[in-house]
């Protein structure tokens, strides 16, 4: 029998059961467990167009977030929160999958959002943060987004990374490509491209590396596209290796892990230079969501595709850095196999140390 305090939403015609709703989820916030149910449910045309039809990762955090929680990692499983890439045991029959492939060749089938059921009932499971695959279900080697990540490194700022967008959008336009920026929920600022037709990873990773590069010389004591932290310095990353394969970047309306409860919110490029991501919170997100809309709706993958941009201009400016200035492709994550041309996945330092010593 459910417990006398369950609470049963109905969503979409159908009833998830929300258990345990007084739960804290966010102690300072003073958010429980339907708070951040009734948060995704008030901004689910938005969080759904996010998710619609992606494969996608949940970030669960089921005893809440809370000072000194940590999150579960491949070498130590025994934390409070955990990546859950698999559709757990229990799941509703109604959830709809996809198979996706992880750079190791295993393969799993995660969750493809497909209505706002599954947000609430991914909420009930104690999920914050969704990290959808730019890819669509019907095929996951296709993809129909471009991801580029503005990381602050230490020493730097929000405000700095706001202050690059401005040249990145100038540039993505000479490119023929339209971005829509939003928050990551803390320091960095993410932009999305929609991209038709679909592309590979490889082929829209190479072009955020050319468009990082560019960035990078255009602003070369702001920006940087190193990929060993030792050398990036007091400047924003680009992270090119968000368009790898199984890398992920939380959606728009996402909540994240921190004592605000903020939230990943889309804004406009005016809007990028004022904001404070701690001003977009759980509690302030949804009458800006019932005022202005979703200003990712161009993203959607149920969109008109009328307003999609091509990579061939981004690609082109990757094919010249290969013949003008002999730039070649730059090192993946460590997890993953060696890629044909990509240089030595060694730390500068560390290869440094072995020229001395011979080795």
């Amino acid at each position: 029998m459910a417990p006398s305090n369950a609470v049963e939403l109905d969503v979409g015609g159908r009833t998830v059961r929300i258990s345990s709703p007084d739960r804290v989820v966010f102690a300072e916030a003073g958010l429980t467990k339907l708070d951040v149910a009734e948060y995704f449910l008030a901004v689910g045309d938005g969080i759904l167009g996010a998710l619609l039809h992606r494969p996608t990762t949940l970030e669960r955090w089921p005893k809440g977030y809370f000072e000194g929680a940590v999150m579960a990692t491949r070498s130590d499983s025994h934390g409070d929160a955990f990546y859950q890439k698999r559709v757990p045991k229990g799941a509703p029959s109604w959830l709809e999958t996809a198979r996706i492939a992880f750079p190791s060749g295993r393969t799993a089938d995660e969750v493809a959002p497909h209505e706002l059921a599954v947000v609430a009932w991914a909420a009930q499971m104690g999920t914050l943060t969704f990290h959808p695959w730019p890819v669509r279900r019907d095929d996951v080697e296709a993809v129909d987004q471009l991801r580029i990540d503005l990381d602050p490194q230490p020493g730097t700022t929000f405000d700095d990374a706001a202050a690059v967008a401005p040249h990145l959008r100038d540039l993505l336009e000479e490119l023929d490509l339209v971005g829509y920026p939003k928050t990551s929920g803390g320091r960095g600022v993410h932009v999305f491209v929609p991209l038709s037709p679909r592309w590979s990873f490889t082929q829209a990773r190479r072009a955020t590396i050319a468009i990082g590069r560019e960035l990078e010389r255009r602003l070369p004591e702001q920006v940087t596209t190193r990929w060993w932290k030792e050398e990036r310095g007091e400047k924003i990353f680009v992270d090119y290796n968000q368009m790898a394969r199984d890398r992920t970047i939380a959606s728009a309306y996402s909540i994240r892990p921190n004592p605000r409860a903020t939230v990943s919110t889309p804004l406009t490029w005016d809007e990028l230079g004022q904001a404070r991501p701690d001003d977009f919170t759980v509690a302030t997100v949804p009458a800006r969501f019932a005022e202005g809309g979703d200003l990712f709706a161009p993203l959607r993958a149920d969109r008109d595709t009328a307003t999609d941009c091509s990579l061939d201009a981004a690609l082109e400016l990757a094919r010249r850095d290969e013949t003008d200035h002999g730039l070649g492709d730059l090192p993946y994550p460590p997890e993953y196999p060696k890629m044909p041309g990509e240089p030595k996945r060694v730390q500068p330092s560390r290869a440094k140390g072995r020229e001395q010593s011979g080795g």
